[in-house]
């Protein structure tokens, strides 16, 4: 692992994310909201840091919630999203501002993500709301429709499963 990823993750009081990486919530709202999908309130937001090493991906996953991710250091961070329905993929790469690159990116609720660091490490923040609560999580290797979809558009996206 890159020197600089190990000091972030002892200098962030960083642990392991079940999607891959290292976290750490910084930020919880006191403010509560309402989702009108009908879940429960929630916190109005939320932050994270997170950090994907050189060689770790973020797998595939769904957030019921808007999910802003913002990029602070290290390599580029390359960000798959898909559509609830896999109509599709698209690929944003996050970065200082470039010609390809801007260093935040939107992921609407229920689309579908994953990450990479192009690079030895990326530092990204992720910032929900509603706020996140692990309810409104899932990972699509637990949905089996949506993983043969995956598989059959795009079967080199498979490994982020």
């Amino acid at each position: 692992m890159h020197p600089r990823a190990t000091e972030l993750i002892r200098s962030l009081d960083l642990v392991p994310h079940p999607e891959g990486g290292f976290f750490r919530e910084v930020f919880r709202s006191r403010s509560r909201v309402c989702p009108v999908d009908g879940r429960s309130d929630r916190a109005a937001l939320t932050t994270i840091f997170f950090l994907l090493p050189g060689g770790h991906v973020s797998r595939w996953h769904a957030v019921s919630s808007d999910e802003v991710w913002h990029h602070y250091e290290g390599g580029p961070l390359e960000l798959i999203v898909a559509s609830p329905d896999l109509a599709g993929i698209e690929r944003t790469r996050l970065a200082p501002v470039g010609t390809q690159e801007r260093p935040s990116h939107t992921v609407p609720a229920g689309w579908w993500q994953a990450a990479r660091p192009i690079g030895e490490y990326a530092l990204a923040g992720c910032t929900v709301g509603p706020g996140f609560e692990y309810a409104d999580f899932r990972f699509l290797a637990d949905d089996p429709h949506a993983l043969a979809k995956i598989h059959a558009l795009a079967p080199e996206l498979a490994r982020f499963v």
